[in-house]
């Protein structure tokens, strides 16, 4: 009976695994960078990208299928903040449809509680976007000067005896 939901909880697992592959990477090149607020919210979202999953493989667990981890991509190697932004702001938007399509496939088949865990995956990955959205504008309004701007504190930071940089 829960065949189908397992099936579709497991590519929620897939995808989440990729995400947070992604913003982890994504994460790493912009500290290394002195890009402290971007590598900050990179490293955010996919901590919560590793709550979803473990929501994603207790739900799994609770109806008796087994957990597969396995991420269906690589990462991509972009070094453009810009262009991270914008795979951001897509890969989320692809994740809203995908759970928004998964909950209508749940309620389907009577599956209550794992169409109500994919809607609020879509909140979450909702407010994912939002985030990377709103820094893309940054980056569009102020341009390179927004990126100068986030190296230049973290300078005063290292200056004025701060560590610097995310761990």
């Amino acid at each position: 009976m829960h065949e189908k939901s397992i099936d579709l909880l497991n590519k929620g697992v897939a995808d989440e695994l990729v995400a947070i592959h992604q913003w982890m990477y994504f994460h790493f090149l912009c500290d290394d960078q002195g890009y402290d607020p971007l590598a900050a919210l990179f490293r955010q979202v996919a901590i919560e990208e590793m709550i979803h999953t473990e929501r994603l493989a207790e739900r799994i667990l609770f109806l008796g299928g087994e957990v597969e981890m396995k991420a269906h991509s690589d990462v991509q190697k972009i070094h453009d903040v810009s262009k991270m932004l914008e795979l951001g702001k897509s890969m989320e938007e692809e994740a809203v449809k995908m759970y928004n399509g998964f909950a209508k496939q749940c309620a389907e088949h009577g599956d209550s509680a794992t169409k109500k865990l994919f809607e609020d995956l879509v909140t979450d990955e909702e407010a994912h976007y939002d985030k990377f959205d709103t820094q893309e504008e940054h980056l569009n309004k102020f341009g390179e000067q927004f990126l100068a701007l986030q190296s230049i504190e973290r300078s005063r930071s290292i200056s004025s005896g701060g560590s610097g940089g995310e761990a």
